[in-house]
């Protein structure tokens, strides 16, 4: 009788390790592309886009983006990043100064003879002034669905002023 007890107690606590893994692992990401804005250089739209060291989430720098209209940015692009059957999450770290309508991130994944899909975080934009926040977007991905061009944008849907930094592209578990 003591044995039994022994080893069903062995199987509850082996099944309680076994769920947290599974649990902990679910919400691991792994980084697959880091822009840290020490430049304007390398972001694809020119117009109204500056590098800005006095205004910084993580010290290096940020872009600001100062919007006169309704406009997408075209920030980066990845190429080909070889990934399927996961979350692709673009996130990054906005501030707001005087907006009028709605900031947040897009992204848009092209699939080689199937074209583009987007993915925007509209369930969180950003509105008015706000200091230093995290937003994301995530792209599920199934099996066999490998895009080969990544594009990350900042929609401003309206005018005002906008800071974004630490710019990540991350993988994680569906």
């Amino acid at each position: 009788m003591k044995l039994r007890i022994k080893i069903i107690l062995c199987l509850v606590v082996l099944a309680g390790l076994l769920i947290l893994g599974c649990a902990r692992r679910a919400d691991e990401t792994v980084e697959l592309k880091h822009y840290p804005i020490t430049s304007a250089n390398e972001v694809l739209t020119k117009t109204n886009i500056a590098l800005d060291t006095d205004v910084t989430n993580d010290g290096n720098g940020s872009l600001t983006i100062t919007a006169e209209k309704p406009s997408t940015y075209r920030l980066f692009e990845t190429g080909d990043i070889d990934i399927e059957n996961a979350r692709l999450i673009y996130e990054a770290t906005l501030k707001t100064k005087d907006v009028e309508g709605e900031v947040y991130l897009e992204m848009w994944c092209h699939f080689p003879g199937k074209g583009e899909y987007f993915s925007r975080a509209l369930h969180d934009p950003l509105t008015g002034t706000i200091d230093w926040v995290h937003q994301e977007t995530p792209f599920f991905l199934k099996a066999g669905e490998n895009p080969d061009n990544v594009k990350l944008n900042l929609v401003v849907d309206g005018t005002g002023t906008v800071w974004i930094d630490d710019i990540k592209l991350v993988r994680g578990s569906l």
